[in-house]
């Protein structure tokens, strides 16, 4: 993954409010959601990246997020 996510991934955001996206400082929205798509059939993540996001699976089926 791209460096310059780390702060959108970690919500690295500071007191007043803005998030650091290299030089720049951008207000952060606490509703703002970031979603990432791959069209890659079964996707390989390291150990990092599935600590600072939420990895969902749309090939299971109902039963088995029931379960």
């Amino acid at each position: 993954m791209d460096p310059a996510l780390e702060p959108i991934l970690l919500k690295q955001v500071d007191k007043s409010g803005s998030l650091k996206l290299g030089d720049k400082s951008i207000p952060y929205n606490n509703s703002f959601r970031f979603f990432m798509t791959t069209t890659i059939p079964n996707p390989h993540y390291s150990p990092e990246t599935s600590v600072k996001v939420t990895i969902l699976n749309f090939a299971i089926t109902p039963f088995g997020l029931e379960e």
